[in-house]
């Protein structure tokens, strides 16, 4: 294979824009102050900027920084974790009240050491952010909690704003491109979340590039619909690390905005698409469509 067919150049438009004003900068030296972690900056998204700087919003990672799982597109280090902080989420409910969010989300790395998955330090930070920031909108992005239900009954009983759960790539590449998680898990996963609560939005995001066909995604989207998922995330796969899988395709700008229109034919209330779309991009206008599209459907 030669150099050209083994690393895709990046075309102009996953060109990133810096920027490191004081919010950004601020936002950072908070993190640090309060022990937090956040998936922007482990994950390597290429929003941080944008995010941080321009929409003073961060995602939140809780339950350490050590995933316990390797799946071979992620960036978060892999090992074995620390022991329990049961601090943290008042630590996390304090960051959220003092950056004065509208909309948060809190995800978490993978803890398969723990019985429940992690599930009730995340309820307690669900609760702690909303006994310091009630009027804040709160979204949740779990790993699929061991795929046990009562964990993820103990995390919905917290009863955040939106449930949001990755099922990151097509089912022929899942087993591939994830450690452990499962494609047809994930869909359960996200079933069982609304059947609990019916009112809260389900979401769910795919990273394209790593070689599925058009196909491929078009039927992912009906596998969501079909279990009652709301929202829809399409973003490109970058390639973290020579130690990660490669990049397979760089998708054009137009092809994502043609997947945007499949996806809301095929009834998502609300979809994001394109290159640098990532599952937590824009989230608080995803919240606001949502709530929209509930309320017509309570119309209706």
């Amino acid at each position: 294979m030669s150099n050209k067919e083994e690393y895709l150049r990046k075309p102009e438009w996953l060109k990133i824009k810096l920027n490191t004003n004081e919010s950004y900068t601020g936002l950072k030296k908070m993190m640090r102050e309060k022990q937090l972690h956040t998936v922007c900056e482990e994950a390597r998204c290429p929003n941080i900027h944008e995010c941080w700087a321009v929409r003073k919003t961060a995602t939140f990672m809780i339950l350490g920084d050590t995933c316990t799982r390797a799946c071979r597109f992620c960036a978060v280090k892999t090992g074995l974790p620390n022991e329990l902080d049961w601090k943290e989420p008042e630590r996390v409910a304090d960051s959220v009240a003092t950056m004065g969010l509208k909309h948060v989300v809190i995800t978490m790395v993978a803890r398969d050491d723990l019985k429940d998955g992690g599930a009730a330090v995340f309820a307690e930070t669900v609760r702690a952010i909303r006994r310091k920031s009630p009027f804040t909108s709160i979204e949740v992005l779990p790993s699929d909690l061991g795929g046990v239900y009562d964990n993820l009954k103990t995390l919905m009983d917290a009863k955040p704003d939106i449930l949001n759960h990755n099922i990151e790539t097509v089912r022929r590449l899942s087993d591939r491109v994830r450690a452990r998680a499962k494609y047809e898990r994930s869909l359960e996963f996200l079933r069982r979340g609304k059947e609990m609560y019916p009112d809260i939005p389900t979401k769910s995001s795919i990273m394209i590039g790593l070689g599925e066909t058009k196909e491929e995604i078009i039927e992912t989207m009906d596998d969501l619909r079909a279990n009652n998922v709301d929202i829809m995330t399409i973003g490109q796969y970058l390639q973290p690390t020579k130690k990660h899988l490669k990049v397979q395709k760089y998708y054009h700008p137009d092809e994502f905005a043609e997947l945007k229109e499949i996806a809301l034919s095929k009834g998502f209330s609300h979809c994001e698409a394109g290159p640098l779309v990532r599952s937590s991009y824009h989230a608080d206008e995803q919240v606001n469509a949502a709530k929209a599209n509930q309320q017509l459907k309570q119309q209706a």
